[in-house]
């Protein structure tokens, strides 16, 4: 059972080996919300996500026995991060089963921390079925990622220093990969005040706890399909479901999409690298149907590789209409690109780059292909300039984008 007495042990336990991450009001998302808006920055813990607390509150709770034979778990990185290096501080070996998907970076972190790390499989699920696999062999203590209560516990911990800092609460946005953060957050959240309401954020491409709910029980998806890969869980924890019934208000889901925007609103606007599953409660924000109540948002993570962090940039200002391609034809003939630059200054578009093919076709009035990617404010700015060049005789074609500045 999940119990108060629990949860103020694990408080006290975890807050020896965990960074204070104090809320961080915003601006900018209660003023396109009209709530007041905060984070819960766990991207800023050690290891760069939440999942520190409830693996050392677990490592806690073995015996010597247990912690002797050396801990195993499965991750798709956060918490291989954290058992690696709550292992590393209570002196204990540890083995991270990782799927084969997962960013270097984090593969990196985590034998960083000193745990021996084997890839295998191509989703969490995979690689958790061949982690219980070695730990039958080797004679290892298993400690799963969600599906443990101790371990939901110690992620728990985050809901009592949000009821700490900020009494009058209204609602808890939690993603949700198996389950152990939601359920730690809301059973103790609904100990505390059951007033609060605790909203679970999955990817619409792993809603496998929605999709239980409707259900009424646990359920397998047969694949699934996001950016968000902390949260790329086929299958919640059946020890945990009956909590997460119990306690949770609803589940929001959100499209890939939108985790993109997200990332770009809260590098421009807070300074802050969250990774796709922490960002699901950034996204969420935007779904909530209320008005001047305290939210608060926990980013989960920040463990996001440099290569990924350039890729959802650059499709974010693509969404955001900031970059965009244009292929107008002109007349084969000296002074025409000078006059579409001379436009393109007017209208105060930036452009990044430009193409220029001559054996567009054998029609010297239309014979040359002018290519070019622009930096603009946004989409008012971008249909300005298409409206320029229109009003100029241009025709203006756009060029779908294919994720890499606007082509």
């Amino acid at each position: 059972m999940l119990t108060l007495e629990k949860f103020e042990e694990a408080s006290e336990v975890v807050g020896k080996v965990t960074l204070e991450t104090k809320l961080v009001y915003s601006e900018y998302f209660s003023g396109q919300t009209g709530n007041k808006v905060y984070f819960k920055p766990e991207n800023m813990q050690y290891t760069g996500a939440y999942k520190v607390r409830g693996a050392y509150y677990k490592i806690s709770t073995l015996t010597e026995e247990e912690k002797s034979k050396g801990l195993i778990t499965a991750s798709a990185g956060n918490h291989a991060q954290g058992v690696a290096y709550a292992a590393k501080l209570a002196g204990i070996p540890a083995t991270i089963v990782m799927p084969t998907t997962t960013p270097l970076m984090k593969v990196n972190r985590t034998k960083g921390y000193g745990a021996e790390v084997i890839l295998e499989g191509d989703v969490f699920d995979e690689a958790c079925s061949h982690a219980y696999k070695l730990a039958e062999e080797r004679g290892l203590t298993f400690v799963h990622p969600f599906n443990d209560l101790d371990v939901a516990t110690g992620q728990g911990t985050i809901a009592m220093e949000i009821i700490k800092e900020l009494p009058t609460v209204d609602y808890i946005l939690v993603p949700i990969g198996g389950g152990g953060l939601c359920t730690g957050v809301s059973v103790l959240a609904k100990m505390l005040n059951p007033k609060i309401k605790v909203i679970g954020v999955e990817p619409a491409g792993a809603n496998c706890m929605q999709e239980s709910l409707r259900q009424g029980k646990v359920v397998s998806l047969p694949g699934v399909n996001t950016i968000a890969d902390g949260t790329a869980v086929k299958c919640p924890g059946d020890k945990l479901f009956p909590y997460i019934q119990e306690n949770v208000d609803s589940i929001i889901t959100i499209e890939d999409s939108e985790l993109i925007v997200a990332f770009l609103d809260m590098m421009e606007n807070h300074k802050m690298v969250v990774e796709n599953s922490g960002l699901l409660t950034v996204a969420a924000l935007k779904h909530l149907d209320v008005d001047n109540k305290k939210i608060v948002s926990i980013l989960s993570g920040g463990n996001m590789d440099v290569i990924t962090m350039a890729s959802i940039v650059q499709l974010g200002l693509i969404q955001r209409d900031r970059i965009f391609t244009v292929s107008i034809l002109l007349p084969d003939k000296p002074g025409e690109l000078a006059k579409v630059s001379a436009l393109l200054a007017k209208e105060q578009g930036n452009v990044i780059r430009l193409e220029h093919n001559q054996f567009i076709s054998i029609n010297r009035n239309t014979a040359v292909e002018l290519r070019i990617t622009l930096e603009a404010f946004g989409t008012e700015h971008k249909n300005a300039i298409m409206a320029a060049l229109t009003s100029e005789g241009y025709r203006p074609k756009l060029v779908k984008s294919k994720g890499t500045y606007g082509e």
